[in-house]
């Protein structure tokens, strides 16, 4: 994200905090509509009008687990994935606590340093601790069913737990529902038409809609303990591409689910394309990148002889999966691409 971005979208964020606080005080003085009631699981002990010190009546959330009431404006956040994290954070609120990805710089690396400092770290992300989490006396957890729905009952004793059904492809959809939750529909708006700019100053950086479309990408993660992925349609990293409107070969048509077309080092040369994008997960040597970029069907590979394979961040193009990651990654598609 450039400095420019981020200037504008901190006074962007001011600005509707503001809005937002305004409009919470005429609630008070009795101009406020009436609450919507829960249905289904109304999760979380501390969700009883004005626990939030707002004096407001809690709000109902639609979740994966059914109607949750949140508190009006939550204060004490506990996030328990990296989407969670990026999207919080990109809301402009930092949580109390977050678990961390299984990376050696704990929360993920192209998260600004001054806005993670200070957040309790609870955890591995597939383990959190429990205990920890409701010792920073949370009013609010957000996370995912696939993640942590086996730990719902127990979450949702600590404080309201709203959690999408997935993670990664449904990223933009899942944002609105961290938006909601949090109370930051105002700010997400913000957010997504600056990411619409972005996006669209990129397509024409590119050369417009028809050029864009004609240049075939790919992207491919070495994954140590796995096959070597290519990546499909249906994931975080292809509705950016998408949404430039980048062309994908064919192959990415294989992929299970959309998700990714798993190759060996044998078999790379599938992943040929006008430019290749990489990035590692673990050891290069254990996730077979140091054998596979080092082979003579990888040097031949026409991306490899015009110069059109790029190495990315793992973290940032793979595990981030918010608008804060995409915006970085949008930058560097059109410092790689133009």
């Amino acid at each position: 994200m450039t400095a420019k971005t981020l200037q504008h979208r901190s006074r962007l964020l001011a600005a509707a905090s503001l809005t937002v606080a305004a409009a919470l005080t005429l609630s008070a003085c009795g101009f406020s509509t009436e609450s919507g009631s829960a249905s289904g699981s109304d999760s979380g002990s501390n969700s009883g009008p004005g626990s939030d010190g707002s004096g407001e009546a809690p709000r109902t959330v639609k979740t994966a687990m059914g109607d949750v009431k949140v508190p009006a404006a939550p204060q004490r956040v506990v996030v328990l994935d990296t989407a969670e994290l990026d999207s919080v954070l990109t809301l402009g609120v930092k949580p109390v606590g977050a678990t961390h990805a299984d990376v050696d710089s704990g929360f993920l690396n192209y998260l600004p340093k001054d806005q993670v400092a200070g957040i309790t770290d609870v955890g591995q992300m597939m383990t959190p601790n429990l205990e920890a989490i409701a010792g920073l006396e949370p009013d609010l957890i957000l996370t995912s069913k696939i993640r942590h729905g086996d730990k719902y009952a127990e979450l949702s004793k600590i404080a309201p737990t709203v959690m999408t059904e997935n993670t990664g492809y449904p990223w933009k959809e899942n944002f609105q529902v961290h938006a909601e939750a949090l109370n930051k529909q105002a700010e997400a708006k913000m957010v997504t038409d600056d990411y619409a700019r972005h996006v669209a100053d990129v397509t024409k950086a590119l050369g417009g809609k028809e050029k864009a479309g004609a240049t075939e990408v790919n992207m491919v993660r070495f994954v140590e303990g796995a096959d070597i992925r290519i990546y499909g349609k249906k994931n975080y990293i292809a509705t950016i591409l998408a949404d430039v409107g980048l062309g994908r070969p064919a192959i990415t048509d294989k992929a299970k689910d959309g998700f990714s077309y798993d190759v060996s080092p044998e078999k790379i040369d599938l992943a040929d394309a006008d430019a290749v994008f990489h990035s590692t997960y673990g050891d290069p040597k254990k996730s077979k990148e140091t054998q596979t970029t080092g082979s003579g069907l990888w040097k031949n590979m026409d991306a490899v002889k015009n110069g059109k394979v790029f190495a990315v961040d793992d973290q940032l193009w793979i595990q981030g999966i918010g608008y804060t990651a995409a915006d970085k990654i949008l930058s560097e598609l059109q410092t790689s691409l133009k």
